[in-house]
């Protein structure tokens, strides 16, 4: 009687958990784990410290002010901090960004999927959220990732102007990315970012810091293989009204005098 109901309860247990991820609408997750980064009412300003380790080759820390106008795909990136890159800065009208050099005082087009300051950062990183848009959910489950209870999305690209066309999620039950990891299209590990703590603002959730950790890049110290590592700490956090001139190529000229 006993060896009859073992099959008959693990069955049982498979139907709850097929059951389970039958009722998960994970699009919408996406979509909340969106609302919560996004600032669609809005403007955003906050100082972004960027330290990128490179092993075997020293520490460079970069201090920038970053401004975000979402309803309008706006940012503004002006580099405060090293002196030798000081009012160094990005302008992202729509699907176009300009780098704006103070020395030549020209303004030249970059693109999104490139590193931010030669960091492990892309300049992707700094706009708003857009994974429900782009991005569609071939598999869910759920997972423990530390203390936190996810679900662990694998995604991939419904379009060809994402920085990575395919990515594995960890969103815990606050709708809050906990980990991410990006791949190539061959399936080739890109980078891994871990998101530790956040800070909520009038609802939203930024992150405090980030941990990106490159892959592919670093350096063999003493017989082992050391990734390349950039952390992001965000502090002054705003969500006052920005004035229409901040999100023009007159100001970065302004600004870098």
């Amino acid at each position: 009687m006993r060896n009859r109901k073992i099959p008959t309860l693990i069955l049982l247990f498979f139907f709850v958990v097929a059951s389970n991820l039958a009722a998960q609408d994970f699009k919408a997750i996406l979509e909340q784990v969106d609302s919560l980064a996004n600032f669609p009412d809005n403007d955003f300003a906050a100082e972004y410290t960027i330290v990128h380790d490179r092993p075997g080759q020293g520490r460079d820390t970069t201090v920038s002010a970053i401004f975000r106008r979402d309803s309008k795909q706006q940012y503004v990136i002006v580099v405060m901090e090293p002196d030798s890159k000081k009012g160094q800065a990005y302008l992202k009208q729509g699907k176009t960004l300009w780098f704006y050099d103070p020395t030549s005082r020209r303004f030249n087009s970059t693109s999104s999927q490139d590193r931010f300051q030669n960091s492990n950062a892309r300049n992707s990183d700094f706009t708003d959220s857009t994974l429900a848009q782009d991005f569609d959910v071939v598999s869910a489950e759920r997972v423990k990732l530390g203390r936190f209870d996810c679900w662990l999305m694998e995604l991939e690209a419904n379009n060809d102007e994402v920085t990575y066309p395919k990515m594995r999620v960890w969103v815990d039950d606050d709708n809050l990315i906990r980990k991410s990891e990006d791949y190539s299209l061959s399936g080739q590990l890109m980078r891994i970012t871990a998101f530790p703590d956040y800070q909520f603002v009038n609802g939203k959730a930024i992150p405090r810091a980030m941990l990106i950790v490159d892959a592919l890049a670093g350096a063999t110290i003493d017989g082992k293989f050391v990734n390349e590592r950039t952390q992001i700490t965000i502090a002054k956090v705003s969500l006052d009204d920005l004035p229409n001139s901040v999100f023009t190529k007159n100001f970065l000229e302004n600004v870098s005098q």
